[in-house]
């Protein structure tokens, strides 16, 4: 599976009649959540794209290889975004609907969606030096030693994960100030060390923090629904009271504002190891 996005700015019909709670709440309620398409926040929510174009920077690179490997694919949308694929393509993910759902979209163009289990440190069912190409748009939990093991010398991992703290203004408002350990949690310069220790060389770690607006609260319950992991057992009839305060706040003062973190990493695995080899300038993101 793979995180958020939201339509990337206000749709013509942001303005609507106003609706009552539960109005909101059922439509959200009775709207599917498998899949990563989120075309049905068009006017409900929007959040802010990261400067560097994930989807086209991925699309260039898969034009390039013979083989490749998209971790997390969700239900296949951003994999299926890439104008080219190579002739040996193949998608992992572990939740049943969208391993589903993938396998409808992606089969026809040949690429072939392969279930995995959940958590981390699953090994990858995947031969050795097998990809020249891994990428992932928000992979859950990335097992880079893995990830090293099936690229091929000279093989690049290519990837956007989401960053530390991320809507966790959302986040908070229902569960309250979270620990620093997990608000720092998926720290750029954390992953890019431990891919590092994978064996692999960052050549390229950039991050951005980015504004997201929830302009009803049909718009939030559909988003906690959709992306299980950040109230975990998020249900309406638990958290009622909170969402009622939320809505009555947005139809007071306008849309809900919390900010999403993003960061792209970019990492090769070397082609022939070398003991005269010397170690990789670390690359800040706080500092391009």
């Amino acid at each position: 599976m793979s995180p958020t996005d939201l339509p990337d700015r206000p749709s013509r019909h942001t303005s609507r009649p106003s609706r009552t709670f539960d109005e909101l709440v059922a439509e959200a309620v009775a709207e599917p959540t498998e899949g990563w398409d989120f075309t049905w926040f068009e006017g409900r929510a929007t959040e802010e794209r990261p400067s560097w174009g994930y989807a086209r920077l991925m699309g260039e690179r898969l034009a390039r290889v013979d083989a490749a490997l998209d971790l997390d694919t969700g239900g296949g949308e951003v994999l299926n975004l890439a104008p080219r694929l190579p002739p040996l393509t193949a998608a992992t993910e572990s939740w049943p609907p969208n391993v589903a759902k993938a396998t409808r979209l992606l089969a026809p163009r040949g690429v072939v969606v392969v279930a995995t289990p959940g958590g981390a440190g699953a090994p990858l069912p995947f031969a050795d030096d097998a990809f020249d190409l891994v990428t992932s748009r928000h992979p859950v939990e990335p097992h880079f030693t893995e990830i090293a093991r099936v690229l091929r010398p000279g093989g690049t991992y290519f990837a956007q994960h989401v960053g530390p703290s991320s809507v966790f203004e959302l986040v908070e408002y229902f569960l309250g100030p979270q620990p620093e350990e997990v608000r720092s949690g998926r720290d750029p310069r954390v992953e890019a060390a431990r891919v590092r220790e994978a064996g692999l060389d960052v050549v390229d770690l950039r991050a951005q923090r980015l504004r997201m607006e929830f302009h009803d609260i049909g718009a939030v319950v559909h988003f906690l629904r959709k992306v299980v992991w950040m109230v975990p057992g998020f249900t309406v009839d638990a958290y009622r009271p909170r969402l009622l305060a939320l809505h009555d706040r947005i139809e007071r003062e306008g849309p809900f504002v919390a900010h999403s973190t993003r960061h792209l990493i970019e990492a090769r695995k070397p082609s022939r190891p070398s003991r005269f080899s010397m170690p990789s300038t670390p690359v800040d993101p706080y500092n391009l």
